[in-house]
């Protein structure tokens, strides 16, 4: 029989250790810690990769204009289900997957697009709705989320010399269009994501084009850079860029890289050794 006073004493340590605050900031495991340096998506595909986007945990999404594909961290497929075409760049929010979908007319005067934003249930990938979005007048082809603000971009006709940044609340209520200042890009913008305290936009041409805005979408930086395919911040500084090449039939592939936010490149590949 364990005595008063011990008895007491044990008490007391196991009620303060209770007791201790647990700080607010403890630092959470880096689930991207050991990703390798290049990921392969499982399979291939009719049509060509438009975005990449993660649950921040142990999967990673991939929208292939008809194919919505879900894999984990290696890439091994866990669901792939066919959609309407064409699906855009997608982002992941609160348990929920994004996706900029345009089923009219892309990149020509206002009236011909029909643009909306699907959403899927991240675990499941079954459709929970669809949003029209008629802001997006050239055709909405990619969508980010960062802090209560859902960012679509989309298509641009030929001959004008700014893009448009479309601004939604946390329920897609319209709130603004953003003029951006960065002459005529190709098809627009196609992919958004905000990394490493900025707005990052990828652009289709010859050379393709990245741009670097700050919060209030000032331009800080451009370069000859392929982020057309899937931008994705992963946290310190590191950011998954997509590829899309064909294989020897002719099919799409997709790969995703693990890249650096740099102030002279934009992004630089990075390996294990970098880590």
């Amino acid at each position: 029989m364990i005595d008063r006073t011990l008895g007491s004493v044990l008490l007391g340590v196991v009620c303060a250790w209770l007791l201790i605050p647990v700080r607010a900031d403890a630092q959470q495991p880096d689930v991207f810690a050991d990703l390798p340096a290049t990921i392969a998506c499982e399979g291939t595909y009719p049509k060509h990769l438009q975005g990449v986007c993660t649950n921040d945990r142990d999967a990673l999404y991939w929208s292939f204009t008809v194919d919505l594909v879900k894999t984990d961290l290696s890439g091994k497929v866990i669901r792939r289900m066919p959609v309407a075409d064409h699906h855009g760049d997608l982002c992941y929010h609160d348990g929920k997957i994004y996706v900029a979908v345009n089923l009219g007319a892309f990149n020509q005067p206002a009236g011909q697009a029909q643009s909306w934003i699907y959403v899927y249930d991240a675990e499941t990938l079954d459709e929970l709705g669809r949003i029209e979005i008629p802001e997006l007048v050239h055709g909405a082809g990619g969508i980010a989320y960062q802090n209560g603000t859902f960012l679509i971009v989309g298509g641009l006709p030929e001959g004008i010399e700014e893009n448009y940044l479309y601004e939604y609340d946390e329920s897609l209520a319209f709130r603004r269009r953003i003029v951006l200042p960065s002459g005529y890009t190709r098809l627009g913008i196609q992919t958004a994501a905000f990394a490493d305290g900025h707005w990052w936009f990828g652009c289709y041409g010859s050379p393709p084009e990245l741009l670097k805005t700050d919060r209030n979408f000032r331009i800080v930086g451009r370069w000859n850079l392929d982020a057309a395919l899937g931008i994705v911040g992963i946290g310190d500084g590191r950011v998954l860029v997509a590829s899309g090449p064909r294989d020897e039939e002719g099919n799409h592939l997709g790969f995703v890289h693990v890249t650096k936010t740099d102030e002279t490149t934009g992004f630089r590949r990075i390996d294990t050794s970098d880590r």
